[in-house]
């Protein structure tokens, strides 16, 4: 499974550009969507497009599953932006674009997610409450996450505004393996296990 996780992929998706250059990106900002700041979404869309990525962009909240699915199928790369967690999980798995996901990470395509979007590879979301606000629909019975990785990525870290409540969550959960990381580095994940990297 190819995954690259990431605080802030303005800042650092440039450290994979030969992963994205020119490639097909479904590009996926349904965490945002209720989010008063979304600066981060504009800044990603630029950096795609410096790379000559060619993008599609999809709300899986609202779209037909036939045509998440023939987008996914196409593209080379899928790409969460950041957001609410709770929004995103609820509506990956009420939509069944959980297991599409899957299914096209199987045969080796790139999961960029962003904040948000490396928070739900993890087991469970649960230990990110304090940072993302559970939306009042959430319609899930638990707060399983795609369970895609054994760790659980703490994005922001030590970064305002969430210098404050990562601090809190890191001790919190410590019994959890958590991967704290800022807005300067990424986790890749390959078929040789994982490597956090940074930016210069």
């Amino acid at each position: 499974m190819k995954l690259f996780l990431c605080s802030h992929f303005s800042n650092v998706g440039s450290l994979i550009k030969e992963e994205i250059e020119n490639k097909k990106v479904a590009f996926i900002p349904t965490a945002s969507l209720r989010e008063g700041y979304t600066g981060y979404v504009g800044s990603a869309r630029k950096l795609f497009k410096k790379l000559g990525a060619i993008v599609t962009e999809i709300d899986i909240s609202t779209e037909a599953y036939s045509t998440i699915q023939s987008v996914f199928e196409d593209a080379d790369v899928i790409y969460f932006t950041g957001g609410n967690s709770f929004f995103l999980i609820d509506q990956l798995r009420k939509t069944g674009t959980d297991e599409l996901l899957k299914k096209e990470l199987a045969k080796g395509k790139l999961m960029i997610g962003e904040s948000a979007g490396a928070i739900i590879c993890a087991p469970s979301i649960q230990y990110i409450e304090q940072m993302d606000e559970k939306p009042e629909d959430y319609s899930q019975e638990d707060d399983a996450g795609l369970d895609l990785i054994d760790f659980y990525v703490l994005p922001h870290y030590l970064t305002a505004p969430f210098k404050k409540v990562t601090e809190k969550i890191l001790t919190e959960f410590s019994d959890l393996n958590l991967c704290p990381i800022n807005n300067r580095q990424g986790i890749v994940i390959d078929g040789e296990g994982s490597k956090v990297i940074c930016k210069d």
